[in-house]
């Protein structure tokens, strides 16, 4: 059934809700406040008539069993990629003019710069790393850089991987700069250059899941920016903590311009540089801080 305006119509309760919201907070962290019904209303309804359940309670059901990838469709509808290119630029200028320096200071002439953009949505910014590299750093063909990007969302990822954007995503990069790294399509569509597209590695990491966290080690630079946000206090420590172990004893990571590591985790140092505050695993990992 659907509604006059076009929504699917289904009856849910404040328990089947709740149910949902803790079943959505235990498998990714992401924590949904009462002023938030109607979105949570709204994406719920959806995922059951394409599913094809008559209730919420068959499609609990079915969730719980993970019939047909059902844990992962629901993410994906739950998850916020509103980005664009060269976003919170002041945090990119800052990896060029004071990270990278203090970093290469510690590393091998053969050792990896290695830099984790998650969550990434859907590429706008571990591609604008690599653009910025290429654009304000002149050493940037001495080193070998690797740029991963990961997120929960594997809808976002698929995106990603193709690299097509609209006008509003490159609204902060110059007409040079779209000129030398992406081919025009129809309809004021850009694609990202293939050469780029290929640098950079994009898989699926969710950051309240120590497991799926273990495969991601040795990162000299994490931007993990806005989503924090969304989760919990408890959620937070445990991203927190998760991030801790996927760096180098001297990285760094950089957050949202809203969120705060001092509130969240002991484990980190605060950095005040010039174009930012930054926040860095000691060169000392200290494991009792736990």
């Amino acid at each position: 059934m659907t509604r006059a305006d076009g929504e699917p119509s289904v009856a849910i309760s404040q328990q089947d809700v709740r149910r949902l919201c803790e079943f959505l907070y235990r498998r990714t962290g992401m924590s949904f406040a009462d002023n938030k019904r109607y979105y949570i209303d709204r994406r719920l309804a959806q995922r059951i008539a394409a599913t094809g359940c008559g209730s919420f309670a068959a499609y609990f059901a079915m969730l719980r069993a993970d019939a047909e990838h059902e844990i992962e469709h629901l993410v994906n509808s739950f998850t916020v990629n509103e980005t664009y290119f060269d976003r919170e630029e002041h945090q990119l200028r800052c990896m060029t003019q004071s990270l990278l320096g203090e970093l290469l200071t510690r590393k091998g002439p053969d050792e990896a710069l290695r830099i984790w953009s998650v969550p990434c949505s859907t590429g706008e910014e571990p591609y604008s790393i690599a653009i910025w590299l290429m654009e304000h750093w002149r050493e940037v063909d001495k080193y070998n850089i690797e740029i991963v990007g990961s997120d929960i969302d594997t809808r976002a990822l698929q995106q990603a991987e193709q690299g097509i954007y609209g006008e509003r995503a490159l609204m902060r990069l110059s007409r040079d700069v779209v000129a030398r790294y992406f081919k025009p399509l129809a309809a004021g569509q850009h694609q990202i250059d293939p050469g780029l597209r290929e640098s950079i590695r994009f898989t699926r990491a969710n950051l309240v899941d120590a497991a799926d966290m273990a495969q991601y080690r040795d990162f000299d630079i994490v931007f993990c920016r806005n989503v924090l946000i969304y989760f919990d206090d408890a959620s937070r420590r445990i991203a927190a903590e998760n991030l801790y172990d996927c760096l180098r004893p001297g990285g760094f990571i950089c957050l949202g311009h809203s969120e705060t590591m001092s509130r969240i985790s002991p484990l980190f140092r605060i950095r005040r540089f010039p174009d930012a505050i930054i926040y860095q695993k000691p060169e000392a990992d200290h494991d009792e801080q736990r």
